[in-house]
């Protein structure tokens, strides 16, 4: 079980990872919307795994869409993992 430094530290790790592909520009405007909503469940005040539940869930439906870039996909699959280390 990790304690709520390693969470937040996980939760910063994921939020950066959403920034940086919010600010490209090859990703799609449905994917960005999908991942603006997993960063503001992430930033919300309920507890570590509702939050970690409710981003995986808006970032798990764009995971194969067929406009994500493949950088973008891989990105996406990397947030993904880290979102189950917190529900775990």
């Amino acid at each position: 079980m990790k304690d709520n430094k390693q969470l937040n530290e996980t939760i910063t790790q994921i939020k950066q990872q959403i920034d940086m592909l919010l600010s490209e520009p090859n990703v799609p405007r449905n994917v960005k919307s999908a991942l603006d909503e997993a960063k503001k469940a992430l930033e919300s005040q309920e507890e570590y795994a509702m939050k970690a539940s409710t981003a995986t869930y808006k970032i798990d439906e764009i995971s194969n869409d067929i406009n994500l870039p493949p950088y973008a996909r891989t990105v996406v699959w990397n947030i993904l993992s880290l979102l189950e280390s917190i529900k775990d």
